[in-house]
């Protein structure tokens, strides 16, 4: 029994040492092995963005059909495979794949595998242009990387606020909306509630199609105050994130890293973090 307890103490030691390289290819761009690892992935993400691209014209489609449909899917398996070691290697698992760059991992190959069932969702695989994110992340172009980080924040901090007045607003149309139809009482675009709120909804956001519009004076004179109250109304969320921006402005001025975290994948963690 005791001869066994270091072989199996090798074996463990192996495994650690496999998947440590693995994870330092894989997540650490500040690396020479991993900036290697995703400038190679950076070009294969560019060639099955071009195919699906050239597989989307249809004479080039009818002439190369076979020869595109083959190369995305040895894409596919690429990419499928490089998905797995990701979560193979990653401590925390989950975390990787819930994360942002784990997601637009994942999204990219899906669609190729949904096409299967329906046809319709192989052009989705256009999602992997996405994952040139990455580019951020490898370059060590941190102005960017702060900003991205600084950008998601103020949303992040904001998203209640705004999401409290998109409910006032959706309140708004409702109201607006029925008072057009009893005010147009059955005009052309406005034979119901429905009808009128989607007017209602196109004039507050100042989009304007043209295809609905008043008849009745009375529906004109509100239409004016509906479309100059847009203006008040599009200022909103933009003040509150605006405000958010001006809150967190010393992130601009921190420095953070870009070396991925061992237990969550994520980067821009300042350098003295002691916690994800």
């Amino acid at each position: 029994m005791n001869s066994d307890m270091p072989e199996m103490s090798l074996k463990e030691r192996l495994k650690k040492d496999w998947k440590g390289t693995l994870y330092t290819i894989i997540f650490q761009a500040n690396t020479p092995a991993g900036k290697r690892f995703d400038l190679w992935l950076l070009v294969v993400i560019l060639l099955s963005i071009v195919v699906i691209l050239f597989d989307s014209v249809l004479h080039i489609h009818q002439k190369y059909g076979i020869f595109l449909v083959i190369a995305e899917w040895f894409f596919t398996i690429l990419f499928t495979i490089e998905f797995t070691l990701r979560v193979l290697v990653s401590k925390n698992k989950f975390k990787y794949i819930f994360s942002f760059f784990g997601f637009i991992d994942l999204i990219s190959i899906l669609p190729a595998f949904l096409s299967i069932f329906n046809p319709d969702f192989q052009f989705l695989m256009v999602l992997r242009s996405l994952r040139l994110l990455r580019i951020f992340k490898i370059l060590h172009m941190r102005s960017f990387l702060v900003a991205i980080s600084y950008i998601s924040k103020a949303l992040s901090n904001s998203y209640r606020k705004i999401l409290v007045f998109m409910m006032f607003i959706a309140l708004l149309v409702i109201i607006i909306g029925s008072i057009m139809y009893v005010v147009e009482d059955g005009s052309p675009g406005f034979e119901s509630i429905p009808d009128a709120i989607y007017w209602a909804v196109v004039t507050v956001t100042t989009v304007g199609y043209g295809d609905v519009s008043p008849n009745t004076p009375l529906g004109k004179f509100l239409s004016i105050i509906v479309m100059l109250c847009g203006y008040g109304i599009i200022a909103v969320p933009t003040g509150i994130v605006t405000s958010e921006f001006a809150r967190s402005q010393n992130v601009l001025n921190r420095r953070v890293s870009t070396v991925s975290c061992e237990r969550c994948g994520q980067t821009l963690h300042l350098p003295d973090a002691r916690y994800c």
